[in-house]
């Protein structure tokens, strides 16, 4: 691809991407006001204001990476939504909810993008096959309907189609069980306390523990195959 290319490429995989890893996060703050922890709401981080939540690594450096290589695996983070669960009223099992409000987030907002992407597919079934190539080979196919409808509703069609994606692939791996991802902390919450405690002692190895599990390729069985019957469901 060619520098322009990129643009365009960035241009419409950027704002679903980045929306739906900042209301994911969000998500996690909201709930644990509700549960009594304000500690996000004090640092204002309960907003949709991206400047607060933006991780140069995790929502700029790294997706922007990826889109230039070419990758078929596109995944950022932004700043963790300060949760203080000390301060809920039932820390162990308010944690249940808190952690879940972030894949339960992910999961409505692919169904969203979803409906969206259904509606645009019926108006102009050509999209689809559009959608198809471009997530595919991460290119804008060049089509020959230059229709206004077809030049208004493509960047649409690859907005809604990136957004299903990406927050199914959000959903499912911070569902794997492993602090501190949310699937980690939702198991904390529902293991007896002795368990539990032994989990959450994992928490700072975390990330090396899942990069260990991501090159030992068991998400090839595990977590690809839902991933891969979920779009094709959706999309």
């Amino acid at each position: 691809m060619d520098f322009a290319q990129y643009i365009q490429v960035a241009a419409v995989m950027a704002p679903p991407i980045i929306f739906s890893i900042i209301l994911h996060e969000v998500a996690h703050g909201w709930v644990a006001e509700k549960f009594g922890d304000t500690t996000a709401r004090s640092m204002g981080r309960l907003t949709l204001n991206p400047l607060p939540h933006i991780d140069l690594m995790g929502t700029i450096l790294l997706p922007l990476f990826l889109i230039l290589i070419g990758s078929k695996f596109l995944f950022g983070w932004a700043k963790p939504v300060p949760v203080n669960f000390r301060n809920l009223r039932n820390p162990k099992h308010d944690m249940i909810y808190v952690a879940g409000a972030g894949p339960a987030t992910n999961l409505i907002l692919a169904l969203i993008f979803t409906l969206i992407y259904t509606v645009l597919v019926l108006s102009s079934p050509s999209l689809k096959v559009v959608f198809h190539i471009f997530i595919s080979t991460l290119k804008i196919p060049s089509w020959g309907d230059h229709s206004a409808v077809s030049f208004l509703a493509t960047p649409l069609v690859l907005m809604a189609g990136t957004g299903v994606v990406i927050n199914i692939l959000l959903m499912l791996f911070n569902l794997i069980p492993v602090p501190p991802l949310d699937g980690g902390r939702i198991m904390v919450g529902i293991l007896p306390q002795k368990k539990a405690m032994a989990l959450a002692k994992v928490e700072p190895y975390g990330m090396l523990i899942l990069v260990l599990i991501i090159m030992s390729g068991i998400l090839n069985f595990t977590i690809w195959p839902i991933f891969d019957r979920m779009i094709d469901f959706l999309l």
